[in-house]
């Protein structure tokens, strides 16, 4: 895998008022652990936001550059353990990075998506539930994937895709346990399935009603010709 290079600065003051302080001069805090020991940082919110648009959501090997540090590690290969988000806003306000090393297993979850349309779904009206979003894997950072896809399109209802079905390169091994359901097709919910029966006896009830407003329709019809005819007749009586 790719390392993607960030540039962040030492960060000399610590503490929650000095965290304030940098988020309104358009930094974000962030500390990496690891190694020798830990160290204090700061990343400026635009580098943040292009590396989040890029490869949110992903596993990224990452390379720091950090500038303004004498005793700076000479390997700074790290990942993100966290990033801590601002309740109401969603706004990301701490990052933790982990050091790695290129050449230990390392263990990390990596997220699962769903590939194609499943037939039990596209044909039979079922619903493919999503039931692991995350499988945990152990393996050498170079090795590590984006993300794990599995093909649901052969997928009928009923049919369930377990962590031991998915088929994985001999590299990574995997730490999740074999039997849980990652993916599976269920059946239409009874709301779904009553509905066409619902529609089908509207229909076959406002039938006879037609019916019925149609003999209405042929009795009134009948009634009114006999005294269309009679009129004339007294007429010409008089």
């Amino acid at each position: 895998m790719k390392e993607v290079v960030l540039n962040v600065d030492l960060r000399e003051d610590t503490g929650t008022g000095k965290s304030r302080s940098l988020r309104k001069a358009g930094f974000i805090p962030c500390v990496v652990y690891g190694g020798k020991k830990s160290r204090a940082l700061k990343i400026t919110r635009s580098e943040l936001l292009k590396f989040l648009r890029e490869h949110k959501g992903e596993n990224v090997i990452i390379d720091l550059k950090i500038s303004g540090d004498s005793k700076a590690e000479k390997e700074n290969t790290v990942m993100i353990k966290e990033m801590q988000q601002d309740p109401v806003s969603e706004e990301v306000i701490h990052i933790d990075f982990n050091r790695i090393s290129l050449t230990k297993t390392i263990s990390v979850k990596v997220p699962v998506s769903a590939k194609g349309e499943a037939v039990g779904v596209k044909s039979d009206g079922g619903i493919l539930e999503h039931v692991l979003w995350e499988i945990e894997i152990e393996c050498l950072p170079k090795d590590l994937p984006k993300s794990i896809e599995v093909d649901v399109a052969n997928m009928k209802i009923g049919d369930a895709i377990h962590v031991k079905d998915i088929k994985l390169p001999e590299k990574i091994k995997v730490k999740h346990d074999p039997d849980t359901i990652v993916l599976s097709v269920a059946p239409p919910s009874k709301e779904e399935a009553a509905a066409p029966e619902a529609a089908l006896g509207a229909t076959a009830a406002a039938e006879p009603e037609v019916i019925k407003e149609k003999k209405k329709e042929e009795a009134e019809d009948k009634e009114a010709k006999p005294k269309a005819q009679g009129s004339p007749g007294k007429e010409e009586k008089a």
